[in-house]
């Protein structure tokens, strides 16, 4: 049988992400024939149906799903082999495509920048900021090689290495430190008192376990964005938050009346890097990873 073409299988991946002609055309930089033609030809190289087809609408046949999850991963490969060639085999060089979710980004894209330029200067970053969920397709898909996620998290397909630990705090205003408990126990606190961040954030997960926020009846319905909404909301008096000294090293706090302690037990979570198994570029992360660990409140790797 003849190889297929590689950039049909592209085409094919994208028609199954856009799930219509014309955008999938307008995203590959072709007209609709051209796309058209090559799932076709496709087709006709594999000698089965891929799309079923009724007038403008298409569904995948089982087959062309399978097809578009192994060219996936055929895909990235060879995007990784252009890459390794690029760099003429130098795993110090090239580019690199890392993504970072919202709640360590702010507070490490400074620090992480700078160690690249001085010890990776020939290396490429581009930085992507998005929710563990989002970022984790991406990878998978090749769009990006290396993620730092909280962690414990299930990554099936991938690699983790912890960075380092990032203890919780409680937040609270100046003016109500006088009413909480002491010791500190978070099923003493008022209902509908502690702000979380949304459910798509994985710290909201890892606050609930990691602080003993078991209590439903003390977490608030009122959820942000951000956690620079989450001082917000407790800088008007109205309940507690939890905020990672990560974020509080780097002055989210700052010019406002609240307070930090630290939560029960010494909770935290963990900073980690995830790549893909079977990545040829394992040198390039574990160095990365050793740049990147003295960043953490406390860090796991030694250097």
């Amino acid at each position: 049988m003849k190889w297929p073409n590689l950039k049909h299988l592209h085409y094919l991946v994208v028609l199954h992400q856009e799930q219509h002609f014309h955008r999938a055309a307008q995203h590959c930089h072709v007209s609709q024939s051209t796309l058209s033609t090559a799932i076709q030809n496709l087709e006709e190289q594999f000698g089965t149906q891929l799309l079923e087809r009724d007038h403008k609408t298409f569904v995948f046949t089982p087959f062309g799903l399978e097809l578009v999850e192994r060219s996936k991963v055929l895909l990235t490969d060879a995007h990784e082999l252009v890459d390794f060639a690029q760099s003429a085999g130098n795993w110090q060089a090239g580019k690199l495509k890392l993504g970072v979710i919202p709640t360590i980004a702010p507070f490490l894209f400074e620090g992480l920048i700078a160690n690249i330029k001085t010890h990776l200067p020939d290396i490429i970053l581009q930085l992507q900021e998005d929710t563990t969920a989002n970022l984790l397709t991406q990878l998978n898909e090749g769009a990006l090689d290396l993620l730092i996620l909280a962690l414990p998290m299930e990554t099936p397909g991938c690699k983790q290495l912890v960075l380092g630990h990032d203890p919780f705090h409680l937040i609270a205003h100046s003016d109500l430190v006088p009413t909480l408990p002491v010791p500190l126990d978070v099923s003493a606190l008022p209902k509908e008192s502690v702000f979380l961040l949304q459910q798509e954030h994985c710290m909201t997960g890892h606050a609930v376990s990691a602080c003993g926020l078991s209590y439903k009846e003390q977490v608030s319905s009122l959820s942000a964005s951000s956690l620079y909404t989450l001082v917000q909301l407790a800088n008007s008096k109205l309940g507690f938050t939890f905020m990672p000294e990560l974020a509080i090293k780097h002055h989210i706090l700052r010019s406002t009346p609240l307070v930090s302690m630290p939560a029960e037990d010494k909770a935290y979570r963990e900073i980690g890097m995830v790549w893909r198994t079977g990545t040829t570029r394992v040198r390039l992360f574990r160095f990365l990873a050793q740049l990147t660990s003295p960043l953490m409140p406390i860090p796991t790797l030694e250097r």
